[in-house]
């Protein structure tokens, strides 16, 4: 059976087809260093022989596994610094590796809890799954999404004691909604000054105390210390870097509050400061 012509050198458009790349890319590794640009024949093209495409195939098969151009043509020099350039693409590769696993967990999650909670940690998504469907409102959610991006999962699952606690009992939730609305009512007509200022903040006061009361009866304060315990075992392991501090936050978090409405923030704190003073300041503070 007779073989098909076989070429003894090749123009660029079929090296190129053969590597499984374009001559655009073949023409960068020229300009780069990283393959010899062959001489031109007669017709003024570069024809490319058996040495240029087993060059080529191996350049393809390391920038397959995701080895930089630069570290390629470094270790077509020599193979000294081949290893750390090895070492540092595992390293890369690897922490690419761990966020994919952390999208597909966190997909995962999302998709079993069915709603937006499953897109917080594990944590906290784990102590308010059980809730009945709507306990937990959109504006619940929104506030603990904020809280774990600025105090971490700790302290969202903290804060998550609350509205459970809401969510399963009516009458505070009555309570938190009232207080909501007349907090909503410190606008710009109001002056910083106005007496009601401070009988919304002790009223704020009274119900977060009742609220830690609750906490406090239901058995959440057990529940969650279990779970601190856990995770103060593995405390740092998971840290991203840095997280910027309560007050940094609050500095960057616009919230559109009136001068009313931040006096009135300042009160709620420093009631809270001085039930502490007291030893009474309450969990949910």
């Amino acid at each position: 059976m007779p073989l098909p012509a076989i070429p003894r050198r090749v123009k660029i458009g079929d090296a190129a087809a053969f590597a499984g790349t374009t001559p655009r890319a073949i023409r960068h590794y020229h300009a780069i260093g990283l393959l010899a640009e062959p001489e031109r024949g007669s017709d003024d093209r570069r024809r490319y022989g058996y040495d240029d495409m087993i060059r080529l195939l191996w350049i393809r098969k390391m920038a397959d596994a995701g080895i930089s151009l630069d570290d390629i043509r470094a270790a077509f020099k020599d193979t000294t610094g081949i290893e750390q350039s090895m070492a540092r693409l595992e390293e890369s590769l690897a922490s690419k590796a761990a966020a994919v696993e952390a999208q597909r967990s966190a997909v995962h999650r999302l998709r079993e809890v069915g709603s937006p909670l499953g897109l917080l940690s594990p944590l906290v998504t784990g102590r308010l799954r059980d809730l009945p469907p709507g306990a937990l409102r959109s504006a619940d959610l929104d506030t603990l999404l904020v809280t774990e991006y600025t105090c971490g999962p700790l302290g969202a699952a903290v804060q998550a004691d609350r509205f459970i606690v809401l969510a399963t009992h009516p009458e505070l939730r009555a309570e938190e909604d009232r207080l909501a609305e007349a907090e909503a009512a410190l606008d710009d007509t109001m002056s910083p000054d106005d007496p009601r200022i401070e009988d919304l903040a002790a009223q704020r006061c009274d119900h977060e105390t009742a609220l830690a009361a609750a906490i406090e009866g239901s058995g959440l304060n057990e529940a969650l210390d279990v779970l601190l315990d856990q995770e103060n075992e593995h405390a740092g392991e998971e840290e991203d870097g840095a997280r910027m501090s309560v007050m940094e936050a609050i500095g960057k978090m616009p919230y559109d509050f009136s001068p009313a409405r931040v006096r009135y923030e300042e009160r709620v704190l420093e009631l809270f400061h001085s039930a502490d003073q007291d030893g009474d300041t309450p969990r949910t503070c």
